[in-house]
């Protein structure tokens, strides 16, 4: 009895061992497929990044953004006269923000305002009044000339 008993407990640890290894099996198997999906999304990841920098290569070649300057971008040369010595220039910039300003960004914002001289390689945009000109003609306006001996800002 005793004898059968031990052979009892004995297959009974051999059914739990058995199915202690499968479960063991299953779950290594289960990690093993999550990790080759993961290995296989970082690949997919490192092939997206690397089409990126290739991209990012030619959208910042330096012969296409100064061919996109020249088509869209109304610059001149700059002329000799828009030079000045650093006495003759300012002190300091004017002061837009106030110093105990909480918010600097937005007060130069509201303080934005209509630029009063060209830079000298950008003519200004005017838009002439509807009013001035009768309905079929159309004027062009001409950029005013730089001060001599002084950067236009």
């Amino acid at each position: 009895m005793i004898l059968r008993m031990l052979n009892l407990l004995v297959i009974g640890a051999l059914i739990l061992a058995a199915a202690y290894v499968y479960r063991i099996k299953y779950d290594s198997t289960v990690q093993a497929e999550r990790l080759a999906k993961i290995r296989s999304e970082v690949r997919r990841e490192r092939d997206t990044v690397a089409a990126l920098r290739a991209e990012w290569g030619e959208l910042e070649n330096p012969a296409r953004i100064e061919a996109l300057a020249k088509h869209y971008l109304p610059l001149r040369p700059i002329a000799p006269t828009q030079f000045d010595q650093l006495g003759q220039l300012p002190e300091r910039p004017p002061q837009i923000v106030k110093p105990d300003n909480p918010d600097p960004i937005g007060a130069v914002i509201e303080n934005l305002q209509e630029p009063t001289s060209v830079t000298g390689s950008v003519e200004p945009a005017v838009a002439p009044s509807a009013a001035a000109l009768p309905p079929d003609e159309t004027t062009e306006t001409e950029a005013p000339a730089p001060k001599a001996g002084r950067l236009d800002r």
